[in-house]
């Protein structure tokens, strides 16, 4: 049973075919990087524009790619949020038109719950499980029981893991995303350089708050005086597409690397314990930890050293940033159980699966 997935929550249009739930015959994605990296960030209304351009032939490429015809498909899945409410009316108004044309199924998928398939679809996940799903707009805490049901165990107070990690790259001079550059360079600091404090969470002791680590950040940064140490990454950032890790040593001096360090390894103990203790108190099985986050080298090796009584489970790399692959593979369950979405689906900005 095969589903053509559609991916427009953000900045990547993404269209893949999905095979029985978990078999990937193609997986698109067309980045948009490029665009917003010069304005330090994703710009809504760019982005829209940007899937627009490149949601035909991300799934004529896809389709192609899977050697599949349209009248071979289950079904067709879409994320319906959360996102940008832009972004994600592109690709639910193009798969409502080829479900009406084409006279095929039409399956609304969180794009939350596509992270958690896009492990759950690849690894035999025991359960109850805690999903830790980390990335630029989401940093979430969930239980996860047999027939993928849900239950939210901790969120985010302010900004999201990968956030903070893009907002302290873009302070210091990296450039958008940060995130990668961030997790190339920390092996070159020490990771005890630098100590940060975050607040206690009152109330729900397994929600986060990255706000405060930001800031100071922004303190290090103001009393040290790097004004010229960080327009030299802004001019490198300038006159080289893509610079490599030893364009970025050149320019950032030891103290830098540790503080980098230290940041990065703050935030991933952060997550990790908030997960841990999340496991712990369900008595978990099995801990899966998705999202573009998931990419971050030092989180997983933090999360291999980790003694625990359960096997933690992270998707391919491929499939931790924003994909189709994972709305299919979410959409299969749906197929199964008959869940179909009709003409009237609306993109929903904050959809919640709990």
């Amino acid at each position: 049973m095969r589903i053509l997935g559609i991916e427009s929550s953000c900045d990547e249009t993404a269209a893949a075919v999905v095979e029985d739930g978990s078999s990937i015959l193609s997986s698109i994605v067309s980045s948009q990087m490029a665009t917003h990296a010069k304005y330090g960030g994703v710009v809504p209304e760019l982005a829209s524009r940007e899937h627009l351009r490149a949601i035909v032939p991300a799934v004529r490429l896809a389709l192609e790619t899977a050697a599949t015809r349209l009248d071979q498909l289950a079904a067709i899945a879409v994320t319906q949020g959360p996102g940008l409410v832009g972004s994600l009316l592109v690709g639910i108004t193009y798969a409502k038109a080829l479900s009406a044309v084409e006279k095929i199924p039409l399956i609304a998928v969180n794009h939350i719950e596509g992270h958690i398939h896009a492990v759950a679809s690849q690894f035999p996940v025991e359960y109850p499980a805690v999903a830790l799903i980390a990335s630029g707009g989401h940093t979430h805490l969930y239980e996860v029981r047999g027939g993928f049901q849900y239950r939210l165990l901790g969120k985010t107070r302010d900004d999201a893991a990968g956030e903070a990690f893009d907002k302290v790259a873009k302070l210091l001079g990296f450039g958008y995303p940060g995130g990668p550059v961030i997790d190339r360079l920390a092996p070159y600091g020490d990771p005890r350089a630098v100590r940060f404090t975050l607040a206690k969470m009152k109330g729900n002791a397994l929600d986060f708050s990255f706000s405060g680590i930001k800031t100071a950040v922004l303190r290090w940064v103001e009393e040290r005086g790097m004004e010229q140490e960080i327009a030299a990454r802004r001019a490198l950032l300038c006159s080289r597409q893509a610079p490599s890790i030893e364009d970025w040593l050149k320019v950032t001096p030891p103290a830098t690397l540790d503080l980098l360090a230290s940041f990065q390894r703050t935030v991933i103990e952060e997550l990790l314990r908030r997960a841990g203790r999340s496991a712990e108190e369900i008595g978990a099985r099995a801990l899966i930890v998705s999202g573009g986050v998931a990419c971050n080298s030092g989180l997983r090796r933090a999360a291999a050293e980790m003694r625990l009584p359960y096997p933690i489970y992270f998707p391919s790399p491929a499939l931790s940033t924003d994909n189709a692959a994972m709305i299919a593979a979410a959409a299969f369950v749906k197929l199964r159980r008959g869940e179909f979405a009709d003409a009237g689906l609306k993109a929903d900005a904050n959809l919640r699966i709990a």
